[in-house]
């Protein structure tokens, strides 16, 4: 990472682009980003300026081995960026230690009506209303089939899997059978390096109905009987009271699940501190600042009770080194992110990467895996 070029990115982006891009609808600048990302990630020279620019390299104290996977940092994109994986040459360039693209799903699907996205700048927070718009597994895993090789050696791929979102899939049977059959093309394609369930996206057809325990466990014991070559993990919502939350876990543990992502975005508005007016008549559910207190205080407790059996992968809130390293050391061995991107700009992968290893050394710890979880029973 060049440090004048990265700080100077960072000032630029948050003074001059930012201002510019916040003037436009978010889903009229989340198209143009996509769009200008695959053209720009199609030059090897513009990815090396990328990586030379914003990256972070620190194998020593960030990597680490899990599950047979090797991340070379702990900082991945959150699900919901890159709906299609269309980017992950650009976002292996800035930084990122791995992705997680979707979710896809079993059909495509258009979504919801938009607009899909609004903005509560005060709040550092999007409004989300995308509702699983995705081209489809089928599409999506011959596009990650056409990558080289050379391109998840060393930046794991984590695909979410939902059921898709129509009337067709509310019913129970349907939905396991979407979830399957869309697990089987992924097996037989040979993609990915992780699998999330994500089985909290709201906004859908059906609400989310295998958040409850029995429905849950039915979902997995069919999951299990594919014996995936992937580790599984399982999306969380952030909605539930832990004695809730606890109870979906303790149907986890007892299948083929490596770990869960907590969490999903804040549904409760009435739960959470608005800096900014937020109409009625805006549909959809709350990303970034909202969901800090909420994933943090799940964090710790499961990585209390659960943390020798499930790895922890923690979103909701990031916007800085200090923020990421919060999560960590409440249990979280991962961590994901999109809203501080999109709030402080692309140099902020390699930031807190540098500042997860300045903030390692300041506490004595040697790697990552020794900061995890050091605050869980504190």
């Amino acid at each position: 990472m060049n440090h004048l070029l990265s700080n100077t990115t960072g000032a630029c982006y948050r003074g001059v682009m930012k201002p510019v891009l916040f003037r436009f609808s978010p889903d009229a600048v989340h198209n143009r980003l996509l769009a200008g990302g695959a053209r720009l990630q199609q030059s090897a020279l513009a990815r090396r300026a990328a990586h030379f620019a914003w990256a972070y390299d620190n194998a020593a104290m960030l990597q680490q081995t899990m599950h047979g996977i090797t991340f070379r940092n702990p900082v991945g994109l959150s699900a919901g960026f890159d709906k299609n994986f269309a980017l992950p040459p650009m976002l292996k360039a800035v930084g990122f230690g791995f992705m997680e693209g979707g979710s896809l799903t079993y059909h495509p699907c258009a979504g919801n009506p938009r607009p899909w996205f609004y903005r509560l700048p005060k709040t550092k927070s999007i409004v989300v209303y995308a509702g699983l718009a995705n081209e489809g597994v089928q599409h999506i895993t011959q596009r990650l089939q056409e990558y080289p090789a050379s391109m998840f050696a060393n930046f794991p791929l984590n695909i979410s899997v939902a059921k898709t979102n129509s009337p067709e899939a509310c019913d129970d049977a349907e939905a396991i059978a979407d979830y399957i059959g869309s697990l089987r093309i992924i097996r037989q394609a040979g993609v990915g390096k992780l699998i999330t369930l994500n089985i909290s996206c709201p906004n859908t057809y059906g609400g989310e109905p295998f958040t409850t325990p029995g429905r849950l466990d039915i979902l997995l014991r069919q999951v299990d009987t594919l014996r995936l070559p992937q580790p599984v993990f399982i999306k969380m919502p952030s909605h539930l009271s832990w004695r809730d939350f606890d109870g979906l876990l303790a149907v986890i543990v007892r299948h083929h699940v490596a770990g869960v992502t907590i969490s999903n975005l804040a549904k409760d508005r009435g739960q959470v501190k608005l800096m900014d007016a937020l109409p009625d008549s805006v549909k959809g559910n709350l990303s970034g600042r909202p969901t800090w207190e909420l994933s943090n205080a799940l964090i710790r407790n499961t990585y209390t009770k659960y943390g020798d059996r499930l790895t922890i992968i923690g979103v909701g809130g990031i916007f800085s080194a200090e923020d990421a390293y919060t999560k960590i050391r409440l249990g979280a061995s991962l961590v994901e992110l999109i809203t501080g991107m999109i709030f402080e700009g692309p140099q902020l992968i390699g930031q807190i990467n540098e500042g997860l290893a300045r903030l390692l050394r300041k506490d004595g710890f040697h790697t990552i895996h020794e900061a995890v979880g050091a605050d869980a029973h504190t």
